[in-house]
């Protein structure tokens, strides 16, 4: 199974961070919000990746060609030049880094990638957001309808807290409650490769024609997540990711 994952957008509203990396290379912890996403699909055996990159993708390729050396002790012998890593972090992936271009949108980078997808089914998900999905059931659900494409539908917390009332007496008064919001894309797709008969070039937006031409057709379905979600659009989005991290204990990480 090929995962997908979006890694070459602009972030311009995380301009804090943005101006200097990617936004996938926003650290939450001591690692790129990217390497979380990974992560999540590695505890469910899917370990062959494709990053489409476009803005600053460079910093992007070389945080993969450097993170053995990174994250492992090191010996090096200064007469020969020759480093040898040893213990530390390692992780069984694989991982194709295809520049997309720095101005293409999300359909365009798809498209872009429609020659590096071997199987008839794949999933893709954006750079920027994590959860808990059950990837397992996820994929088992596109499976079982037969259509082209599945989209995880997720109900963020309301970013303010909402209120209710008979006249001028509140009634109800909740504190950004989990599911102040109705359902919206969450990203953690599964398409089949039928998908690419809707894109048209870099100018694609996935999310437009694409998916409104599915929803027409009745070929997109959605696999409704209860769990915990959340993208890093902002400032403030990065500081609650912060907030929330404890390695291994994470939301994002207990399924």
């Amino acid at each position: 199974m090929e995962i997908i994952i979006l890694a070459g957008g602009l972030g311009t509203r995380l301009a804090e961070e943005t101006q200097i990396k990617p936004k996938p290379m926003v650290e939450i912890g001591s690692h790129p919000i990217m390497w979380h996403i990974m992560s999540h699909y590695e505890r469910f055996g899917f370990n062959n990746f494709t990053i489409a990159l476009g803005y600053k993708g460079h910093l992007i390729k070389e945080y993969f060609i450097n993170y053995a050396l990174f994250n492992s002790d090191l010996s090096v012998d200064l007469s020969t030049g020759k480093v040898t890593t040893t213990g530390g972090e390692t992780k069984d992936w694989t991982i194709n880094l295809v520049n997309t271009g720095e101005n293409t949108l999300t359909g365009g980078r798809l498209h872009r990638l429609k020659d590096h997808i071997k199987g008839d089914t794949f999933m893709l998900t954006y750079g920027d957001g994590v959860a808990n999905v059950d990837l397992k059931a996820l994929l088992d659900f596109h499976n079982s309808h037969g259509k082209i494409a599945t989209v995880t539908a997720v109900r963020p917390s309301a970013r303010f807290g909402g209120m209710q009332f008979d006249g001028a007496k509140v009634t109800e008064f909740k504190e950004k409650p989990q599911t102040g919001e109705g359902w919206i894309n969450g990203g953690f797709f599964v398409f089949n490769k039928e998908i690419f008969d809707y894109l048209d070039g870099d100018a694609t937006i996935l999310e437009r024609k694409p998916l409104e031409t599915l929803v027409a057709k009745g070929e997109l379905m959605a696999f409704h997540h209860h769990g915990f979600w959340q993208c890093m659009d902002t400032l403030r989005d990065k500081q609650l990711l912060e907030e929330l991290y404890v390695p291994g204990k994470s939301p994002w990480e207990v399924v």
